[in-house]
C-alpha cells in the first residue's frame, strides 16, 4: 500500500470514530484494528504496530474516564502522537555551522538514489547561500563519477573525483582537503553503494569515514524496499555512526512504511525526503507536519515557511500597489518568479488542508511549470515601458507592432503574446477587486475584517481564473471556498500557537 493510501485508510478509521454515537472499548478496538491493518499493509514493522496499539489502549481507560471528557478527541490525539513516535527517534539532527567546513558523508545501498541525493542536498544548501561542494569517492560502480559530474555541472556545484585513482580513501581525503583549503562550508562525500553481506565494502566505508572524520554520516534509504529496510539500516548503524537518514523514492508509489519504521533501527532522525527524480523533488522532513499531511490535515507550518522564504513582507511597494489595486506586467513576472521559487506545485498543494500531495500529477505539474516559463520568456522580450505601464495590455492594443516585436524576440507566435496579455488583464482585474475590499490586508481573522459578500465575489472571480480541471479537482466552487476557509482558519490557529509559545 502506498503512503497516500495509508493516509486515507487511517483517516477513514478516525472518521468512523467521529461517526460513532457511543465511544466504548469495542469501537476503539475496531478503529485500532483498521489502523494496524493499514500500517502492516504499508510495510511498517509488526513490533512497532503492536506497540502503537498497546500505547493507544493504555491512554484510554473507559472505566476511570470522567463523563465530561471528550473521548473522541483523546483517542484521535493519542493516535496522532503514536504515529509521530513511529518516525521520531527523539534525537536532534546535526546542524551545519556557517563559516566553517562541515563534512557530510553519504552511505547506503547500491541503487538507493544516493548519488542523486548528494546533489539534491548540495543544491538545497546552495540555494540558501552556503558554499557547497561534492566529492565522488565511489570507485566501485562504473559511471558513478560521470553521474555525479553531470548532476553537479547541471546544478553548478563544484565537484572532485578521479578517473585514474582507484582508492576511494585517497580520493575522499584529497577532495575534502582541497575544498577545505578553498573555504567551502558544505563538503558532501559520496561513497560506494553496498549491501550488508558485502564485508569488504563495509570495511572500505569505515576507512573513508576514519580518513575524512565526517561531522555527519547520512544513511540514504530507498522507500521501495519495504521490510528489508530495517535489517539494512541496523547493519549500517553497527558499522559507522549514522547520524541522520534521508528517505528516497517516497513519491507516492512506494509503500514507505518499511523505511519510516527503520528509523527505529538507526535511532537517527529523518532529515529530508526525496519525492521524485528532479533536483527540487526534495523537502526537509518535519515529523508532525509529515503526519498531518499523511492524514490530509495539511502542513500550514511548511506553507508559511515557503512564503516566508520569499520575503514578500520586504516588498512594501508591492503590498502598497495591491492596496491601491495596481498591478503591472512586471508585478506579474515577479509573482511567477515567486511561484517557481516555492517549488513543485504538488508539494505546495499537499501543504493545504484537505489536499493530498498527489493532488496534481507530475505530468500536470511539469506542464504548468513549462507554461509559466514560456510566459516569463515572453515578458523577458518586453521593454521597461511595457513592463511598468499601469495598463500594459492597453499599450499593446493601441500599438499592435509591439506584439509582433515581442513575439519575434521570444520565439513565439503573436497569438501566444495576446494570450499572455489576456491572462494579465484577468490578473489585474482580480487585484483591483482585492484592492477594493477593505480589511483584506489587515491580517488577523479575515472573516471578521472582510465583508462576506465582497469575499464571495472575489472567490467567484478566482474560480474564473483557475483552470477548470483544477477547480473540478478542488470540488468546484464550494471546494474553493472551503479551502480558503480552512487555510485562513489553520493559518490563524498556527499564528496564535506561535504567539503562545513566545
Amino acid at each position: 500500500m502506498v503512503l497516500a493510501d495509508l493516509g486515507r485508510k487511517i483517516t477513514s478509521a478516525l472518521r468512523s470514530l467521529s461517526n460513532a454515537t457511543i465511544i466504548n472499548k469495542e469501537v476503539l478496538d475496531s478503529m485500532l484494528k483498521e489502523i494496524c491493518a493499514a500500517l502492516l499493509e504499508a510495510d511498517v514493522n509488526i513490533k512497532l504496530v503492536k506497540q502503537l496499539r498497546e500505547n493507544v489502549r493504555s491512554v484510554i481507560d473507559f472505566e476511570d474516564m470522567a463523563g465530561g471528557l471528550n473521548k473522541r478527541r483523546m483517542i484521535q490525539s493519542a493516535v496522532f502522537k503514536e504515529l509521530v513516535k513511529l518516525v521520531d527517534p527523539g534525537v536532534k539532527a546535526y546542524q551545519p555551522t556557517k563559516a566553517k567546513s562541515n563534512i557530510i558523508m553519504f552511505v547506503g545501498l547500491q541503487g538507493s538514489g544516493k548519488t542523486t541525493t548528494c546533489t539534491k542536498l548540495a543544491y538545497y544548501y546552495q540555494k540558501k547561500g552556503w558554499k557547497t561542494s561534492l566529492v565522488c569517492a565511489d570507485t566501485f560502480r562504473a559511471g558513478a563519477f560521470d553521474q555525479l559530474k553531470q548532476n553537479a555541472t547541471k546544478a553548478r556545484i563544484p565537484f572532485y573525483g578521479s578517473y585514474t585513482e582507484v582508492d576511494p580513501v585517497v580520493i575522499a581525503q584529497d577532495g575534502v582537503e582541497k575544498f577545505k583549503n578553498e573555504g567551502f562550508e558544505i563538503i558532501i562525500v559520496d561513497t560506494s553503494g553496498r549491501h550488508k553481506q558485502e564485508d569488504s565494502l563495509f570495511e572500505e566505508m569505515l576507512q573513508v569515514s576514519i580518513a575524512v572524520s565526517p561531522d555527519n554520516i547520512i544513511f540514504v534509504m530507498d522507500a521501495s524496499i519495504g521490510q528489508a529496510c530495517e535489517a539494512q539500516a541496523r547493519a549500517f548503524k553497527e558499522k559507522v555512526d549514522v547520524g541522520a537518514v534521508i528517505v528516497t523514492k517516497l513519491d507516492g508509489h512506494a509503500k514507505g512504511g518499511g523505511a519510516l519504521s527503520a528509523v527505529a533501527a538507526t535511532h537517527s532522525p529523518i532529515i529530508f525526503i526525496g519525492t521524485g527524480e528532479h533536483i527540487d523533488d526534495f523537502e526537509p522532513f518535519k515529523v508532525k507536519p509529515f503526519v498531518s499531511k499523511l492524514l490530509g490535515m495539511g502542513d500550514i507550518e511548511g506553507l508559511i515557511d515557503k512564503v516566508n522564504e520569499l520575503k514578500l513582507d520586504d516588498n512594501e511597494e508591492l503590498i502598497e500597489k495591491l492596496k491601491q489595486g495596481e498591478f503591472t506586467l512586471r508585478d506579474m513576472y515577479e509573482q511567477f518568479q515567486n511561484i517557481m521559487k516555492m517549488g513543485p506545485f504538488s508539494q505546495i498543494m499537499g501543504m493545504i488542508p484537505g489536499f493530498s500531495s498527489d493532488f496534481m500529477t507530475k505530468g500536470n505539474e511539469q506542464e504548468s511549470m513549462s507554461r509559466l516559463k514560456k510566459l516569463m520568456t515572453i515578458m523577458d522580450s518586453m521593454n521597461d515601458q511595457e513592463l511598468d505601464h499601469r495598463e500594459g495590455a492597453k499599450l499593446f492594443s493601441r500599438q499592435s507592432g509591439r506584439v509582433t516585436r515581442v513575439a519575434r524576440g521570444a520565439g513565439v507566435t503573436s497569438r501566444e503574446v495576446q494570450e499572455l496579455l489576456s491572462q494579465y488583464t484577468k490578473f489585474a482585474a482580480m487585484v483591483k477587486k482585492m484592492g477594493g475590499i477593505k480589511g483584506l490586508f489587515k491580517g488577523g481573522d479575515m472573516g471578521k475584517n472582510v465583508n462576506p459578500a465582497q469575499m464571495a465575489k472575489l472567490n467567484q472571480h478566482m474560480a474564473k481564473m483557475i483552470d477548470p480541471k483544477v477547480l473540478q479537482q478542488m470540488g468546484g466552487m464550494s471546494g474553493l471556498q472551503n479551502m480558503m476557509r480552512q487555510l485562513q482558519g489553520a493559518a490563524s490557529g498556527n499564528l496564535s500557537h506561535l504567539m503562545g509559545n513566545k
